[in-house]
């Protein structure tokens, strides 16, 4: 019997995408119409990207098959909407970020802030916080992630070391500072092999110093994977959902004015994460470090002498980079001005330079966000990496060698993670069948009761609703699934679609509890000395507050941002009509 079930357990994948698609057969022979063709398609992709019993970008392209089939949308309809203008953005997002990582500009970066913060126990932890989330704005979480553990453990072995340099405890010589709980099994092999030497007691049961030192090397670890996921939210380009909201508002309405831009998006969701980020740090101080902040902030003889050696950890990997090449250089200039040409493109506020150069016939911008990041992206594979000159070929005695470029196609080829983008154009023709079938209008008419419910509800229910399905979902597939649902409430009930939409896509980044929910907290638990339940244990009150800060925000200064007091003229449709005519809400 035994036997039976490990089987069943090790085909599960191959049984549910036999089966699933069986199951849930009776939906479209039942009722044959568009809108049940294409709720079988969205739930039958829904459980595949729950279970993950396919990989995500394979699942992602059904549409492309099940669509044209079903009659829902020609097939030349649906291949269009994987390759939108957020997909263009993402790619160039990803070309600007692999090329500072290619250079190792963002470790420069890192130790930089570091040496310049210090290594005191709770700046530390802020340092680290810091520019784990700055980073990560830019680059991909897990790629800031993977770099920056490994610094915050080497700074830890020498902060953990006492002050004559003699290690404090065993194991403490791993550079990665990997400290462990002590294991039973561990200590039953010191008796059984028979040694005369006495174990000390120390190895049997942890000493208090121990203990300290346990807590705040999980603290560390738990601040950097943290903070790289509260950063992504920050920049319209920082993690795939943003995107997934930026193309699904495109896709359902198309008249609404790029009203979700780099700027307006910064505008909104940086304020949010800064907030969310000092209450975080506030946290895991607290956990971690507990409420002696003058021992917290390294007042004392031997805690100094303790963050001195820890600094010259800092200064010595910052010395180990040289000094900065012609490459950084220019990476630098081109991802400054990246980030000048996208604030100024048309942020609203004033007229920018799109409105100026390149206008449509109404006045806006013909260039997006997509164009500036594909421009600069071209620029660093036409940019040397050294400064032009007459270089002899080593190879090729006699011969010249020009330097190479700051970006190569192989590097790219290599790094970009080609899965998300097939990712979020399923995504996007997903929310264009709900559309073309009539299943959003009629969701939208099902979801009219909710219209007696006051909006800060709807808003603060939605958050918790999506920061507990994206512990264990995907993040890029929770946005892609209830974003389009949401946006039929929303015109339903006469509520801003943004009003409803910005708080699924910011709690979709609140993946603090559970090892698995994402791959910066995957990357921190493999380092060791964290078990599940210190994840989720800082990891729960984190979702509340990130909860909390997300309705905070939705309800105050987004309001002037996005104009979410009155119910937008683009998002009207059909059977939205009244609401143009009626007391907007919120």
């Amino acid at each position: 019997m035994a036997t039976c079930w490990q089987g069943l357990w090790a085909y599960r994948s191959y049984l549910l995408v036999f089966f699933l698609p069986i199951f849930l057969l009776p939906l479209p022979i039942l009722v044959p119409t568009k809108e049940a063709y294409c709720a079988y398609s969205i739930i039958l992709m829904a459980l595949f990207w729950c279970t993950e019993a396919l990989p995500l970008a394979v699942t992602a392209l059904f549409p492309i098959v099940l669509y044209p089939m079903m009659g829902i949308m020609d097939a030349s309809e649906v291949c269009i909407e994987y390759l939108k203008d957020s997909n263009i953005l993402f790619i160039g997002g990803l070309l600007m970020a692999i090329a500072v990582e290619n250079w190792n500009l963002h470790k420069r970066i890192a130790l930089r802030v570091l040496l310049i913060i210090g290594v005191r126990p709770a700046l530390l932890l802020l340092g680290f916080m810091l520019v784990t989330a700055f980073l990560s704005m830019w680059i991909s979480n897990t790629a800031t992630t993977a770099m920056m553990v490994p610094i915050a453990h080497a700074v830890l072995d020498q902060l953990h070391r006492t002050p004559t340099g003699k290690d404090v405890e065993e194991g403490s010589d791993n550079p990665t500072f990997e400290l462990q709980e002590p294991s039973p099994q561990k200590e039953e092999t010191k008796f059984d092999n028979g040694q005369v030497h006495p174990v000390p007691a120390a190895s049997l049961e942890p000493t208090a110093q121990q203990r300290e030192e346990l807590r705040f090397s999980q603290g560390m670890s738990l601040c950097v994977c943290y903070s790289a996921s509260i950063g992504g939210i920050a920049t319209l380009t920082g993690t795939t959902p943003n995107l997934v909201l930026q193309g699904q508002v495109n896709s359902l309405f198309p008249q609404n004015g790029n009203v979700v831009n780099f700027a307006s998006w910064f505008g909104f969701a940086f304020p949010a994460m800064a907030i969310l980020l000092l209450l975080s740090w506030l946290w895991l101080q607290i956990l971690f470090l507990g409420f002696n902040f003058r021992k917290n902030f390294g007042i004392g003889g031997q805690a100094q002498e303790r963050a001195r050696a820890a600094f010259r950890v800092i200064q010595t990997e910052h010395k180990l980079l040289g000094p900065m090449t012609f490459a950084e250089k220019a990476v630098s200039v081109l991802f400054v001005t990246l980030v000048v040409l996208w604030f100024t493109r048309e942020p609203g506020f004033f007229v920018g330079w799109g409105n100026l150069a390149f206008p449509d016939k109404d006045g806006k911008s013909m260039a997006s966000d997509g164009t500036v990041a594909i421009f600069i992206g071209i620029i660093l594979f036409l940019v040397p990496s050294k400064i032009p000159g007459l270089t002899p070929d080593p190879e090729n005695p006699g011969r010249l060698k020009a330097p190479p470029a700051l970006l190569n196609w192989k590097t790219v080829n290599e790094k970009m993670p080609w899965n998300i983008v097939f990712l979020l154009g399923g995504g996007f023709a997903l929310a264009k069948g709900s559309e073309k079938s009539g299943l959003s209008e009629w969701l939208g008419d099902k979801l009219t009761p909710l219209q007696n419910v006051p909006s800060p509800a709807i808003a603060f229910i939605i958050c918790l609703l999506i920061a507990t399905f994206t512990e264990c979902t995907s993040n890029v597939a929770t946005t892609t699934l209830f974003l389009p649902i949401l946006a039929s409430m929303a015109q339903a009930i006469c509520l801003h679609p943004l009003y409803v939409m910005l708080p699924c896509t910011l709690a979709a980044s609140l993946a603090f509890m559970l090892p698995v929910a994402t791959p910066p907290n995957a990357i921190v638990f493999s380092f060791g000395g964290l078990k599940v339940s210190d994840m989720a244990r800082t990891g729960f009150l984190l979702n509340i507050i990130g909860v909390l800060v997300i309705t905070l925000a939705i309800n105050s200064w987004s309001y002037p941002i996005f104009n979410l007091h009155t119910f937008p003229s683009w998002a009207d449709t059909n059977n939205t009509a009244n609401c143009l005519a009626t007391t907007p809400r919120p």
